[in-house]
């Protein structure tokens, strides 16, 4: 037998180690040599475009420098002298700054005739009172004037809106519950009266009389009881300036006297000491202008006066057409999500009123009246304050679970 066949090479096992290839490895040295002399190079290049860079840029600089700086002398030959050398003051004077006693204060007189404003400031302050309000989440505060010895007090609407107790607080210490005669949100005025003896009333004036430039001043509780009988000054700004507030139109007082927060229901008052209006607000209340100052509304006294004599004999003002309902604008989130109508959401329904009559319920939207739109509780008040009691609106409403109708209703009077 071959014996060659017999001493083959059997193939290799997984378990033993094979060699692999027998030819040498090429080698890379050359190409990697080659990579570090072209980045040495390129780092070279940007390296020098550095220099000469900051080279021009200085060159430029000083060129720039000096032509500005002969453009200066130029422009100082022609139009300046020379300039001349300042001696110092001799030293060791003996200099002494004396204070002088100061005169004795006098009296600020606004206007011929009238009266100072130490002396306005003296024959008002008795008959300004602060007023607190106690409201089911919380508090609030503003001015009040003394309409007469009966205890009969003048102050906004809004400071009393929603008050379940409210207290007044004299000058002279006392503080006492008061009664709500009446209110008129039209207007914003309210009546209170408490029970009390000694009280002075206040001198009111003819707001017709006024002029743009005659000296005004206000006293009030800016802020709160803390600073209460503040008093500010300034002028007439403007007068039978209509300003639109909750979709009524208001004839107001302007001026430029400061009212803060806290002044509301407090006088304004001119130069002889007579009341001519009572502080409703500043412009930032009704605004989105943040900081302004120096515009600030009365109310003039002549609407005072016709407002509370009505309140003092009816206990609301006759005349005023309402619906009866309390609603708010109903917002987009709620529209979109629970797909609802554009409207007024009706949270309340007077018992005995308009929306009463006609069937209303709270839940309901108030969608438009006579085919106008509502957006908000303005339109609801801008379309009653064209109508009279009495008269008949067509309502579009919207009821969950029945969809949209229409419903006819005559206008009752409100009550306050």
């Amino acid at each position: 037998m071959d014996d060659r066949k017999h001493n083959s090479i059997e193939p290799w096992g997984d378990w033993e180690y094979g060699t692999g290839r027998t030819k040498p490895p090429k080698s890379h040295s050359g190409m990697i040599a080659v990579l570090l002399i072209l980045v040495i190079l390129l780092c070279s290049v940007v390296s020098v475009l550095g220099v000469l860079n900051i080279r021009l840029f200085q060159k430029l600089s000083q060129r720039e420098e000096a032509e500005s700086a002969i453009a200066f002398a130029e422009e100082t030959l022609e139009t300046t002298a020379a300039p001349t050398e300042i001696a110092p003051e001799p030293v060791g004077d003996d200099v002494t700054m004396d204070l002088h006693t100061a005169p004795q204060a006098f009296d600020n007189i606004p206007q011929t005739g009238g009266l100072s404003l130490q002396e306005i400031y003296e024959k008002n302050i008795p008959s300004v009172v602060s007023v607190s309000c106690t409201l089911s989440a919380g508090s609030a505060s503003g001015t009040g004037v003394i309409l007469s010895s009966q205890g009969y007090i003048v102050t906004n609407a809004h400071v009393i809106d929603g008050a379940k107790y409210i207290r007044v607080l004299l000058t002279d210490g006392r503080e006492l519950d008061a009664s709500l005669v009446g209110t008129d949100a039209v207007s914003d005025l309210a009546v209170l009266r408490i029970q009390a003896d000694g009280l002075t009333s206040a001198q009111f004036g003819d707001s017709d009389t006024l002029r743009v430039g005659d000296s005004v001043a206000a006293i009030g509780d800016p802020l709160g009881v803390d600073l209460r009988g503040t008093m500010t000054d300034g002028i007439v700004s403007a007068i039978n300036r209509d300003v639109s507030i909750n979709g009524r139109t208001m004839n107001l007082i302007q001026t430029n006297a400061a009212l803060n927060s806290g002044n509301s229901g407090g006088p304004l008052i001119n130069c002889f000491g007579q009341v001519v209006g009572i502080n409703t607000m500043k412009i930032s209340a009704f605004t989105d202008q943040a900081g302004v100052e120096g515009l600030g509304f009365a109310i003039p006294s002549t609407t005072v006066k016709e407002v509370v004599e009505q309140i003092i004999d009816y206990g609301y003002v006759p005349g005023r057409p309402t619906l009866g309902i309390s609603a708010e604008a109903l917002s987009r989130f709620y529209q979109h999500f629970y797909r609802l109508p554009a409207g007024l959401y009706i949270s309340q329904v007077e018992a005995g009123g308009a929306a009463w009559n006609a069937g209303l319920q709270a839940g309901d939207i108030l969608v438009s009246i006579d085919d106008v739109s509502l957006s908000g509780m303005d339109d609801l008040n801008r379309i009653l304050c064209t109508h009279a009691v009495g008269d008949e609106v067509t309502l579009h409403i919207y009821r969950a679970g029945r969809g949209e109708g229409s419903v006819t209703v005559a206008l009752t009077e409100a009550r306050g």
